[in-house]
């Protein structure tokens, strides 16, 4: 017989996970079906480097998570969910001994700042109160369904009363050029810069001052937390709050097709040839590409999507190491050893170097790197004096040359793997002298391996496709969306290809789930309605006659 759900949700990444929550709160009979042996998509964790070393797979920090209005509505704190800290959030050690530091007490943060050039701790400050009067409502129309007319409501009258065209052209700005504005040391801008860099933002494109702000100030309000234990507890806290509602996650269930019929989706079947029905609706959680295309047809899908599916622009590529250590990173600048992240470059000319070798498909000679000390964010994650640490960097999707002199070329074999982590390993000892003979062991995963993980990681793209602005908004996944609700009725897009895009904030999951219950109550409503409107005329006299006589 086969298995019928009222949902069914393809994927158990977070945006899957929490998709599913959302309808079992509602009632809702929910499967979820994960082509990985373990549930979490890039939200996970292992002791696969060495035993007593916990090493996240793919994401580790998590400050989207910790504000997502998604997120806070699931109370995972109730499942077993602990959220732990770094002393200081963010690190941007100098060549020069000198550290820019992101700390959750802005007086703190102000005064590092201040140490750069004079006036710079009071920009700072500024951006700050800035962030205290736009934040809760800027959160609220980021991640709600686009349009978000309530919520941009709110956020527009704060914009007025905040500046108005002035801060609308500083959101605007290049990071780059915010930083030259506001700043006169070097400290401000790298901070800036480096959080623009989180996403495959050039520090001269325009936008990426407002995401370096965002997640700069989230650093300021909310840390950037770790899930203690390793980023795995995230997604078991969510799986065990599913169970809990009568949800289920069937893993090593890869789905190969989703089932139309009549211009309706109902139902998937998996890779083993078993149909999975849906009453009600399907939710992908899988990039765009993957759905369009290859899990549906292209005879269920109008003509136009196939072009705007070619036109769909990844996110970079991406480069990871991990790294067992003996003992703490030996920064020349002793702050960085108190960052749960370092943000490893020169500077912003550095970081802008770095992207044109990108945007070119050159593999950089010296990569910008986000590197993570995981035991200093949670003491948990390896023995005591020891670190588990971790960086990655990003490459081109298709890569045409290389910038250094080692000719890799994408094949990813033993050499070409061993070449690039040296060249990451050589960014962190310029400025940590001794940092290699710390290391007890190492894992390289190039982006085969990170695809090969995560299916829907495409050459190890992190974002679901990039942040940039031409794909965002009502530009995601493709020219015209902007909303979950795909061509085919009763299916749903519930991953990062989707608005508002990229990171662990459950959003994307959330807006397609919401999305399904509101097609449901309207079908619901329309059934009942002839029933409804007759019971209503029998209660207001209108068939007193019958009742009466």
């Amino acid at each position: 017989m086969a298995v019928t759900a009222d949902a069914v949700v393809v994927g158990a990444g977070p945006n899957g996970l929490v998709a599913a929550n959302v309808l079992a709160d509602a009632g809702w009979h929910v499967l979820v079906l994960e082509a990985q042996a373990v549930p979490g998509g890039a939200v996970r964790s292992d002791r696969g480097l060495r035993p007593d070393y916990v090493h996240d797979l793919f994401s580790s920090f998590h400050p989207l998570a910790a504000a997502s209005p998604a997120f806070q509505a699931l109370q995972l704190e109730r499942w077993g969910l602990r959220w732990s800290h770094a002393p200081s959030v963010l690190a941007h050690p100098l060549q020069d001994g000198r550290c820019a530091l992101l700390d959750r007490d802005r007086t703190r943060t102000a005064e590092n700042l201040e140490s750069f050039a004079a006036g710079d701790g009071e920009a700072y400050l500024r951006l700050a109160d800035l962030w205290d009067r736009l934040g809760p409502d800027l959160f609220r129309a980021l991640f709600a369904p686009f349009p978000p007319i309530r919520s941009a409501a709110a956020l527009a009258a704060k914009v007025r009363a905040a500046g108005g065209l002035r801060l609308l052209r500083m959101l605007t700005l290049p990071v780059r050029r915010l930083g030259e504005e506001d700043f006169a040391g070097v400290g401000g801008p790298v901070l800036l810069a480096g959080c623009a860099l989180h996403a495959d933002f050039y520090p001269e494109s325009p936008g990426s001052a407002a995401f370096g702000w965002l997640l700069l100030m989230m650093g300021q309000q909310l840390g950037w937390p770790v899930p203690r234990g390793g980023a795995q507890e995230l997604t078991a806290a969510l799986v065990r709050r599913l169970e809990a509602k009568g949800g289920s996650v069937r893993c090593s269930s890869e789905v190969e097709a989703v089932l139309v019929q009549g211009g309706r989706c109902t139902g998937v079947r998996t890779a083993g040839g078993e149909p999975v029905h849906a009453r009600y609706a399907v939710l992908a959680d899988v990039p765009a590409p993957a759905l369009y295309g290859r899990l549906v047809s292209w005879e269920h899908l109008p003509t136009r999507l196939r072009d705007d599916i070619r036109r769909f622009h990844w996110d970079y590529a991406t480069f990871k190491v991990d790294w067992a250590l003996s003992r703490p990173i030996p920064w020349t600048a002793g702050a960085a050893a108190t960052a749960g992240t370092v943000h490893v470059a020169d500077g912003v000319d550095h970081m802008t170097r770095y992207n044109a070798q990108l945007s070119t498909g050159h593999v950089p000679d010296r990569p910008f790197a986000l590197l993570g000390q995981m035991t200093t964010a949670d003491p948990t994650r390896s023995p005591p004096g020891t670190e588990a640490a971790w960086a990655y960097t990003h490459l081109p999707q298709h890569i045409r040359g290389d910038a250094g002199h080692a000719g890799i070329t994408s094949r990813w074999g033993p050499g070409e793997k061993e070449a690039m982590a040296e060249r990451l390993e050589h960014e962190v000892e310029r400025l940590a002298p001794g940092f290699r003979e710390c290391v007890i062991a190492r894992r390289v995963l190039a982006p085969t391996d990170l695809e090969r993980l995560d299916q829907s990681l495409h050459r190890g793209a992190l974002n679901g496709g990039t942040a940039a602005v031409h794909q965002q908004l009502i530009f995601r996944p493709t020219p015209g969306s902007g909303r979950p609700e795909t061509p085919v009725d009763g299916l749903y897009l519930a991953s990062s290809s989707a608005h508002p895009g990229g990171g662990v904030h459950g959003a994307c999951g959330a807006n397609a789930a919401r999305a399904a219950l509101k097609v449901r109550r309207t079908a619901v409503r329309r059934v009942l309605a002839p029933g409804l409107s007759a019971l209503q005329r029998a209660l207001s006299g209108g068939e007193r006659g019958r009742f009466h006589p």
